[in-house]
């Protein structure tokens, strides 16, 4: 450790096997992070303080790119197919090599911080990358150590060895294209390189959890989640694109966090010290602490068009990509949960952007009915929030709404939150966030304050004396009706003028269902089984 730095870790980069850097970066505060990232030209500061970056062709993940490495000690526990595509464990020593010999010689940023809000089960964790603005991105996301007792003694159980200027070469690294994301689990080694876009070294963290905390029985969930002044927390399931960060935004509750958390037998508690909020055409006025996140200095915007005399952004511009987003600190929320921890939760709710205009707004589901949509993930992906992706939602089914996160079989998730919620007790809801009145292209987007309303409802416990009719396709418990939203608006039938074009599109959407659950059928219950659809060769009767 230099005395010139008492943020620097007495654990060197030796353990990331660098050496001979032209400098190093420790542990900087967000205004060191905008001083080099201004002078290096890596973004450009607005007129309002945030800084923006541009990440040229990568505007999403690159799923395709992502591997994990099949090592002796970690191979017979992880769930291998499209979802964690093999990587030989040569290979990636030899990939290693060749990104360490790279980043020698160059001006390195050294961020060393927590995965996880709970002591228990957080991960330290050591990001070296070569990017000043990618280091406060991960400021943002992760939990960073504010103590140089702290940063002096830190011993990283995990590192990111993060080279986005570094390109692969296919042939000769065994990789898919020039983009990597590797995972090294055995090693506890993230190595990503070839993509400027900052959510490969969040997600990549996501998945190292979704591989540690189910095997010491917490579940670990792509969800957002928050609570009331009485202590009643709530989770919001679903993929990017479908309301999580929006809906657990709310003024009325303590934010806890916006994307990823873990259900231990304490509670939830957020892995993140950040939020990740897509921008584009954020509205003021529905999405208040949102959108004032984009006038803060610390607040770190990815491909948000800015003009370039006055500063000003313009978040209605989706022309770099429908994906623009916002990195900042939880507590630019003004009512964020400070340690990112609460009790169990009483509801859990899972969304789904439904692009066939089908589902109900909202609907209350038993708990097999909530393991079965947990298990299925049905939605539709956002545009921009992968790269490959267009202009229309694509309809998908993602096992406990984050597939592409997940290490273990999908029921290594799925029974850990079936018996948190058995438990506790937590009533269970479907909300679709998606079209109504049509499909994609002839429909309208649920309109957020409905949906809010509908939320809202739910958590303070006004849908409990409603009726409710069963949805004939889809089995679902529907109420007739919600505070502040009008009643048509429930019955989603009733929002389409065909009618029989409604039919159709539903029977189309159970087919799709029952085609998916296929491939969990031989390892669930006749309860969980029996609790989708109808078969749509009944529904036609």
């Amino acid at each position: 450790m230099s005395d010139a730095n008492p943020r620097e870790s007495r654990i060197g980069l030796e353990k990331q096997g660098l050496t001979n850097p032209r400098s190093v970066q420790w542990n900087l505060t967000p205004a060191e992070l905008y001083e080099h990232a201004a002078r290096r030209g890596e973004g450009e500061i607005s007129a309002d303080g945030p800084i923006v970056v541009h990440t040229g062709i990568h505007t999403g993940r690159s799923a395709q790119d992502k591997f994990v490495v099949e090592d002796p000690e970690t191979k017979d526990k992880v769930w291998w197919g499209k979802v964690n595509k093999p990587f030989p464990e040569d290979k990636f020593d030899r990939l290693l090599a060749r990104a360490q010999a790279y980043l020698q010689g160059r001006d390195l940023f050294v961020l060393d911080c927590h995965v996880g809000a709970d002591p228990t089960y957080r991960l330290p964790l050591r990001l070296v990358t070569e990017n000043a603005w990618h280091c406060l991105f991960a400021r943002c996301m992760f939990i960073p150590l504010t103590e140089t007792d702290a940063m002096q003694s830190h011993d990283p159980e995990f590192s990111i060895i993060h080279v986005p200027n570094f390109v692969a070469d296919p042939e000769r690294d065994g990789t898919r294209s020039e983009t990597f994301i590797i995972l090294h689990l055995a090693r506890k080694i993230a190595l990503i390189g070839g993509t400027l876009y900052a959510g490969e070294i969040k997600k990549s963290m996501f998945t190292v959890m979704n591989f540690l905390l189910p095997q010491q029985s917490v579940g670990a969930m792509h969800c957002s989640a928050n609570v009331g002044d009485s202590g009643d927390s709530a989770l919001f399931f679903g993929l990017s694109g479908t309301g999580k960060t929006t809906l657990s935004a709310d003024p009325s509750r303590g934010l806890i966090g916006d994307d990823e958390h873990g259900w231990s037998d304490d509670g939830v508690f957020n892995f993140e010290g950040g939020c990740y909020a897509k921008v584009i055409r954020l509205d003021e006025e529905s999405e208040p602490e949102i959108y004032s996140t984009t006038k803060r200095f610390g607040t770190v915007l990815e491909n948000v068009v800015m003009d370039p005399v006055s500063r000003q952004l313009d978040l209605e511009d989706g022309s770099l990509t429908e994906n623009t987003r916002a990195a900042y600190p939880i507590d630019f929320i003004s009512n964020y949960v400070p340690g990112g921890r609460a009790g169990h939760p009483k509801n859990v709710v899972l969304l789904t952007c439904d692009a066939f205009g089908v589902l109900p707004p909202i609907a209350k589901l038993t708990p097999e009915q909530a393991m079965y949509h947990f298990i299925s993930g049905y939605t539709a992906k956002v545009a921009g929030t992968e790269k490959g992706l267009g202009n229309e939602p694509v309809a998908t089914f993602s096992a406990c709404f984050g597939s592409p996160f997940l290490v273990l079989h999908p029921f290594e998730y799925a029974d850990i939150l079936q018996k948190k919620i058995a438990e506790h007790g937590s009533d269970c809801w479907l909300v679709n966030t998606g079209w109504s009145g049509g499909p994609f292209g002839v429909g309208q987007r649920m309109k957020i304050k409905h949906t809010r309303a509908m939320v809202n409802a739910a958590l303070a416990g006004a849908l409990g004396g409603v009726d409710y009719v069963e949805d004939p396709i889809f089995r679902l418990q529907v109420p007739t009706s919600c505070p502040g939203v009008p009643a048509e608006v429930l019955q989603p039938r009733e929002t389409w003028p065909d009618k029989s074009a409604y039919d159709a599109k539903a029977r189309e959407l159970a087919q799709r269902f029952h085609d998916n659950f296929a491939d969990f059928a031989d390892r669930t219950s006749d309860a969980i089984r029996n609790a989708g659809p109808i078969r749509p060769e009944a529904a036609a009767k």
